[in-house]
């Protein structure tokens, strides 16, 4: 795992500074190369050949192929066989060296044959190409400026802002669109002329021109079963879990993993143990309310799997962590798991330098709860919608909040309140936090007009390039390609990187992700049973009350936080923002506040949406230099 940045044009100084800002990133070696054509720069975490020969950037053998990468090629031996099998000669052990070669060999086609997590920057001096790729799943991040015949790229946006180039303008769409996703989606940022290159995506600058063009994409195209039984395809799902696990575990470093107590984490520490007879380390979080944790499933994995168990208790969040996790994040992203995220990712590295995580097995295998709410939605939205609309959703909006996570009344209020949004936000509905009421009354008229309101317009674009044929399989689509990138597996970057620990999710492995979406959607959520494939793929591996318990997660409990703890915190920063007086209602804002306080309503994901905005907008607009 490591940073990387650079520009087409020479300058040693500019290099050096921003790889400075991402020394997180990697903080064992510095590396530049440059030319009148070209700088590339590198900040190093050394997982894999730490020895000099894996330093970056790195070359062919007339030096004529540069590269800088991050992240991990996981069948990098069996690539580097090959190639040595066509005449290529190697000066080290480490997967970086495998992408030089590979483009020697097969050029743009290469990207084709590697399987892991990436983000690299490829310069060919022989005929002056630069060729930035980022992995199909969007694991690894890769921002990039080009405005003016200057391309600037960066694994985060803070390196590209060490050049004077690059203005500090807000994006007011962005503002609008991540107030209802809490993300902002690609390819745009927080910033108007700052891009994310999207996941599965390439950028070739070529005599001054860029082509930015899709490589990879999911298909959901149903797959030939030849006779195959359901059971037959869990046992090929649960083989080829088992061979990514095995290939996440290849390291030079110490290595463990984050053991939540969940199905997923649950799935990785089994898999793990099968190659790993002696010390395997665990590391997981718990909170003194119970709702929010799942301690007592964690030990009993650990113990059953006879793991070396790590426990951090979270009781106390302060704002140091908040605008600590925003510093890193480079923009608002507000995922309630995100401070535990980093405050564990921190525990962690003080034993080892590599974890394996469970995220994305809720996505490609339909495990969140917003899957059972559309399929429930069919049948809500039989009732006629004057009952609907005029008594059910004004007496469910009068139920008291519960302080737990998952109460009734939470969950019911929740559905109402996604059911009346429009149906062409299909499942993402229950996870959309803004709808023409609210935003009216929060935001500015004059801002309003300068923004598209058009809530679901990224889900229409990702709808068409969509290949299933059954309900389900669309809505998973839309979780890996749209809703991931941006939001889970940033949050796994940054809060990894913030303590230069590499993070790596066998369950995202693109062929194992590719066999899921060949299967029947009623395979993956049977009935209200999610994930069903993947639990059957389990049976045996774990205890039955593992392999069949619900979905919990560890989330920051934020709305009562913000009650207690941070509330002097929240009404100071917001009453104190210059953002929001520009473009909010403050009155309806000291509204939100008052009602969520007095636990009239839960108003939590308004109110973290703007307490992180506001801090974003302090520390990189209204401040002279990106800082802490």
């Amino acid at each position: 795992m490591c940073g990387i940045a650079g520009f087409n044009w020479q300058d040693e100084n500019l290099i050096r500074e921003m790889t400075d800002t991402l020394a997180h990133r990697g903080p064992d070696q510095h590396g530049a190369y440059t030319t009148p054509d070209i700088s590339l720069g590198h900040r190093r975490l050394s997982i894999i050949d730490l020895s000099d020969h894996g330093r970056q950037p790195m070359g062919n053998e007339d030096g004529s192929i540069q590269v800088v990468f991050n992240g991990e090629i996981y069948n990098f031996p069996e690539v580097r066989a090959d190639l040595i099998a066509k005449g290529h000669q190697f000066q080290s052990h480490s997967d970086t060296e495998v992408i030089v070669h590979a483009y020697e060999e097969y050029g743009l086609d290469c990207v084709h044959a590697l399987r892991g997590m990436f983000a690299f920057a490829l310069w060919d001096n022989n005929i002056k190409r630069l060729w930035l790729v980022r992995d199909r799943i969007g694991i690894k991040p890769l921002y990039y400026y080009l405005k003016n015949g200057k391309l600037l790229f960066a694994s985060e946006i803070k390196a590209i802002l060490q050049t004077p180039y690059v203005s500090r303008t807000m994006n007011e769409q962005a503002f609008y669109d991540y107030m209802g996703f809490e993300f902002v989606p690609a390819p745009a940022t927080m910033f108007k002329d700052i891009h994310k290159l999207p996941a599965g995506y390439q950028l070739i600058w070529e005599k001054g021109h860029a082509d930015i063009r899709s490589y990879w994409d999911l298909s959901f195209a149903p797959r030939e079963l030849k006779g195959r039984s359901r059971q037959d395809l869990a046992i090929e799902v649960r083989d080829l879990m088992n061979e990514s696990v095995k290939s996440h575990l290849i390291s030079d470093v110490p290595l463990g993993v984050f053991l939540s107590g969940g199905l997923d984490s649950s799935a990785l520490v089994a898999f793990m143990r099968q190659h790993i007879p002696g010390r395997l380390q665990t590391f997981t979080i718990g909170y003194p309310d119970k709702t929010f944790s799942e301690l007592d499933y964690a030990k009993q994995v650990a113990d059953y799997l006879g793991t070396e168990h790590n426990v951090l208790m979270i009781d106390d969040i302060t704002a140091e962590d908040i605008e600590q996790s925003l510093w890193h994040f480079d923009e608002p992203m507000t995922d309630l798991s995100s401070i535990p995220l980093m405050k564990l990712c921190g525990r962690a590295r003080q034993d080892v330098t590599v974890c394996l995580s469970g995220e994305g097995g809720d996505e490609v295998f339909a495990g969140y709860d917003r899957f059972k709410a559309s399929k429930l939605n069919r049948w809500y939205s039989l009732i006629p919608s004057p009952l609907r609309r005029g008594m059910i959703s004004p007496l469910v909006m009068k139920l008291p909040d519960q302080r737990q996570k998952k109460g009734a009344f939470n969950l019911l209020k929740r559905f109402v309140e996604g059911s009346e949004l429009p149906a062409e936000g299909r499942h993402l509905r229950w996870q959309y936090f803004l709808n023409r009421t609210l935003s009216g009354r929060l935001f500015k008229e004059d801002f309003l007009r300068r923004v598209s309101e058009d809530t679901f317009r990224y889900v229409r674009e990702y709808e068409a390039r969509c290949d299933a044929e059954d309900a389900l399989n669309r809505e998973l689509y839309l979780d890996t390609r749209f809703m991931m990138a941006d939001s889970v597996l940033m949050k796994v970057d940054r809060m990894s990187m913030t303590h230069s620990l590499e993070v790596r999710v066998p369950l995202l492995d693109h062929k194992l992700v590719e066999l899921a979406a060949s299967l029947p959607g009623g395979w993956k959520l049977r009935g209200l049973r999610t994930k069903d494939i993947f639990r059957e793929a389990l049976r045996g591996l774990l205890p039955d009350e593992i392999v069949y318990r619900g979905k919990q997660g560890f989330s920051l409990p934020i709305k009562n936080l913000l009650r207690e703890q941070l509330k002097d915190y929240m009404v100071d920063l917001l009453r104190g923002s210059d953002l929001l007086r520009q473009y909010t209602h403050m009155n309806y804002v000291e509204q939100l506040i008052e009602e969520h306080c007095s636990k009239k309503h839960n108003h939590n994901h308004v109110l973290w949406g703007l307490m992180n905005m506001a801090i974003w907008h302090h520390k990189f607009i209204e401040a002279t230099h990106v800082r802490r």
